[in-house]
C-alpha cells in the first residue's frame, strides 16, 4: 500500500512501538506541527521519521540532505505549544515504510514523500521463539554490565520475538548505521539474528576492556531534536 508522508529527517532511527519526544524549533517543522494540528479529529496525526545518511540528494530543501530508504511512522500522541512557536512532541512509532521518491514539486516547506507501508513479517515461528529467547538472556547480561538498575529493567522486558526485537534494535548502544540496518530487516527473525551478533560483540568488548560505554537513558529512547 503506497501513501504520499511528510517526512521528518533525524540524525536517529525510529523502531515500531517506541516512544520518540521531539523538540521542534526549526521553522519548516514547526509548520508541519501546525498542519497536523489542523486535520480533522479522528484523523491520525502522523509522520514519517527518516534517518539521515549520504547519498541520496534531496536537492529542493536548499541543501545537501541525504537520507535512508526505510523510516517509521509516527504518530502524534501529545502536543505542547511554547509562547514562541516552538513545539514539544510525545510520538509513539507504528509501522515501518519504503520511500519510493521524495516529491520535488510540493507547496510545503517540508519534505514529503511517496511511501510504500512495510509488513512487520515475524519469520518462522519456532525460529523466532528460539531466537527470542537467546536474545532475551543476552540482553539481560548486556544491561547487567552497563545499568546500575538492571535488575528493575530485566523484569519489564517483553517475551514476544517481534516486539522484543524492535525494543533491542532501539535500546542498545549501537550505531546508527547498525540500527538502520535492524530496522530495514525484513521479518523479526532476521533482526534477531543479527542483534544476538550485535549484543555478543558488544559484551564481549565490555568484558574484554572492563569499560562502560555513555549508559543507556530512559527505555524505551532518547529524546530527538530537530
Amino acid at each position: 500500500m503506497s501513501a504520499v508522508l511528510p517526512l521528518f529527517p533525524l540524525g536517529s532511527v525510529l523502531f515500531p512501538g517506541l516512544v520518540l519526544p521531539l523538540h521542534v524549533f526549526e521553522e519548516r517543522y514547526r509548520t508541519l506541527v501546525r498542519d497536523l494540528m489542523d486535520l480533522p479529529n479522528g484523523m491520525a496525526r502522523t509522520f514519517g521519521v527518516v534517518a539521515i545518511k549520504h547519498g541520496w540528494e534531496v536537492e529542493h530543501l536548499g541543501s545537501s540532505v541525504t537520507l535512508h530508504d526505510v523510516g517509521c511512522v509516527a504518530e502524534v500522541r501529545q502536543v505542547t505549544s511554547h509562547p514562541d512557536g516552538r513545539f514539544d512532541l510525545v510520538t509513539v512509532g507504528r509501522q515501518r515504510f519504503e520511500i519510493n521518491r521524495v516529491l520535488a514539486d510540493v507547496e510545503t516547506p517540508y519534505l514529503q514523500a511517496e511511501v510504500t507501508y512495510l509488513p512487520e513479517e515475524l519469520g518462522e515461528p519456532a525460529e523466532a521463539e528460539r531466537l527470542g529467547q537467546r536474545l532475551l538472556a543476552a540482553f539481560r547480561s548486556y544491561l547487567r554490565l552497563i545499568r546500575s538498575d538492571a535488575a528493575e529493567v530485566v523484569e519489564q522486558l517483553p517475551d514476544n520475538p517481534l516486539v522484543l526485537s524492535h525494543l533491542v534494535a532501539a535500546t542498545a548502544s549501537i550505531t546508527v548505521a547498525d540500527r538502520q540496518e535492524l530496522l530495514s530487516r525484513p521479518d523479526a527473525v532476521s533482526r534477531l539474528r543479527t542483534e544476538l551478533a550485535l549484543l555478543h560483540r558488544e559484551i564481549g568488548l565490555l568484558a574484554q576492556l572492563r569499560a562502560v560505554p555513555m549508559p543507556l537513558s530512559e527505555l524505551p529512547v532518547t529524546p530527538g531534536p530537530n
